[in-house]
């Protein structure tokens, strides 16, 4: 891994274009009313569809005929539809290319569990070379714990030629810590009435900017110039995929198009710090669908890695209910861990730093690996966006934020697969393994509710 001068050109062009990007910041009031703005999601009359084979057009007839739209088919057989009525669902799940339909759903967002005042960042270094000068990496407890910095002394910064997308609310792709990294290009936003805040409130700003903070912040723990906090990873690219509304909830159609645009985009890896919980009564067929879409994006070397959730649930026993997106086989689920008690939360020393989270879910069936998400006594620390309406403080600078979850705990585990991408290629199997394999095995030997495999170690899962 070479990290010489061009690697440090690269990182001192990349932070003046920063420092005059911020000194041009518009600070913009938190969630004013504006005109014409929603103010929810509304997925009534909206339909998932299977499709066998390449019916778009003839679906496209049908559904005309019953007085709706088609508004999305992809050729791997997912389609979407928009107003019509549940009679007229049913009569479209009659036709002979119709595998099976499902009402639109609202999966929950959950932010995290812990959230501090964001906190600026003043005095950036000027040309790092390494992601432990960040300003703030005397507060990441959790990428000592994961030995994430022996790995970056011996050279393994991630590469460029690898790209993460996460899947979430948006990338505030203008802070400092992030900026470069993220492909605009391929970056995309699912989300008509996110993308109507972003045009009022940031005129000229991409679809995916993050009017909330959590997108960022899960970015940033992936890969980051490690400027006000480190990252995982500093080399990595990112995608940013809008698939969370700033207005709550994340619809189950920007799931699925978030999906499979990141798959035909080239993703190597897709973090998904989301996720929620249905009942597979009331769902029948789901299930069905979310396995082909998952299936599809490991048929296409993707590496699908996705948090364990925060309801301190056992999903070993949790009967008919679903865990998106833990129960789904072709996936990587993460715990949360962290320190129980620090002698000062911000500088420690920190104590009892593998303990489970008190809010993780667990479950031997599910569980592949642990990672830091916070606890009691730590918090993650990370980037908060630069187009936040929910922390309006964090436009003004190069502001970070402290939170815990197992959403915080995922994107270590996909910043270390990123790495593994570089070694293995597009091998979701093998990925998953070396994950497992690299990992400290804690709590009952083997398998373990809490831990899965064991609690990730970036050096020896990816130093020879």
């Amino acid at each position: 891994m070479f990290t010489g001068g061009i690697y440090i050109m690269k990182r001192f062009i990349r932070i003046i274009i920063i420092l005059a990007i911020l000194s041009s910041i518009t600070v913009i009031p938190a969630m004013a009313d504006g005109p014409d703005l929603p103010t929810e999601i509304d997925v009534s009359g909206e339909y998932l569809l299977l499709v066998k084979g390449n019916k778009g057009a003839q679906l496209e007839r049908e559904v005309e005929k019953l007085g709706g739209t088609l508004e999305f088919f992809h050729e791997a057989g997912f389609a979407f539809v928009s107003g019509i009525s549940e009679g007229a669902a049913q009569k479209l799940g009659k036709q002979n290319f119709v595998q099976d339909i499902q009402q639109n759903v609202l999966i929950e967002f959950d932010p995290g569990i812990t959230q501090t005042a964001a906190i600026e960042v003043a005095d950036l270094p000027t040309s790092p070379s390494d992601p432990t000068t960040a300003v703030r990496f005397p507060w990441q407890w959790n990428m000592r714990a994961i030995d994430a910095d022996d790995a970056w002394a011996e050279g393994y910064l991630g590469s460029s030629d690898v790209t993460v997308a996460i899947l979430d609310t948006g990338i505030g792709y203008t802070h400092p810590d992030v900026y470069g990294l993220v492909d605009l290009e391929r970056s995309a936003s699912f989300l008509p009435t996110d993308d109507m805040y972003v045009a009022y409130y940031f005129p000229g700003a991409h679809p995916v900017a993050d009017l909330h903070y959590h997108g960022t912040h899960v970015a940033a723990t992936v890969a980051s110039n490690g400027l006000a906090a480190a990252g995982v990873t500093s080399q990595t690219t990112l995608m940013g995929v809008k698939v969370c509304s700033i207005l709550g909830g994340c619809p189950g159609d920007a799931i699925t198009k978030g999906i499979l645009h990141a798959v035909d985009n080239g993703a190597d890896v897709i973090n998904m710090s989301l996720g929620g919980t249905f009942d597979k009564k009331d769902y029948p067929g789901y299930v069905s669908v979310i396995n082909k879409l998952f299936n599809y994006a490991n048929s296409k070397g993707v590496t699908v890695v996705v948090s364990a959730g925060n309801e301190a649930d056992d999903l070993d026993h949790n009967g008919s209910e679903y865990k998106t997106y833990c129960d789904t086989p072709s996936t990587i689920c993460v715990s949360a861990t962290g320190p129980t008690y620090a002698d000062d939360i911000y500088w420690g020393p920190w104590y009892e730093i593998d303990a489970p989270a008190y809010y993780t879910n667990y479950g031997r069936s599910a569980i592949n690996v642990a990672a830091p998400g916070g606890n009691s006594g730590g918090y993650i620390w990370a980037a908060c966006s630069t187009f936040s309406l929910v922390i309006p403080d964090c436009q003004t600078g190069a502001y970070v934020v402290g939170l815990g979850g197992t959403s915080m705990a995922s994107p270590h585990v996909a910043g270390l697969a990123a790495m593994l991408v570089d070694q293995y290629g597009n091998n979701p199997g093998r990925i998953k393994t070396a994950l497992q394999q690299g990992a400290e095995d804690l709590g009952q030997p083997g398998v373990d509710p809490f831990y899965g495999k064991g609690r990730i170690n970036v050096f020896d899962t990816v130093a020879p």
